[in-house]
């Protein structure tokens, strides 16, 4: 399968994952050592991240992607797309756009998110 297409999948399956709060999902999807960087400027990791999914503190009810690009580079793959979310993060509401920019890498057979970071437009 082209890496165009692979990463399109990886990428649906993570909108999938973060939509339905699935952790198991999340899990495979991130990297140990994932560093992620969201619009407020602190460092998460994936213990952190998948915490926050996990404790109920964000509820994604839509999420929406468009404007979707890939730029393979050996074996990464680095993605610019635009997300239209709705949900909430400690019961507030977060809604919006945004660009999400990650670094996706192939291990083995799979693929993993291994940095990223995102802001609101």
């Amino acid at each position: 399968m082209p890496i165009h297409s692979e990463i399109t999948s990886c990428e649906n399956q993570l909108y999938t994952a973060i939509r339905n709060n699935d952790i198991a999902l999340l899990d495979l999807l991130l990297h140990d050592d994932l560093l992620f960087h969201p619009p407020n400027g602190v460092v998460v990791t994936k213990a952190i991240d998948l915490e926050t999914y996990a404790s109920g503190n964000v509820k994604v009810s839509a999420i929406t992607a468009s404007e979707l690009q890939i730029s393979p580079i050996a074996d990464t793959a680095v993605v610019s797309v635009r997300i239209s979310l709705a949900g909430t993060y400690l019961g507030q509401p977060m809604d919006g756009d945004f660009r999400y920019l990650r670094i996706w890498k192939k291990f083995a057979e799979s693929w993993q998110v291994i940095a990223g970071s995102c802001i609101q437009l």
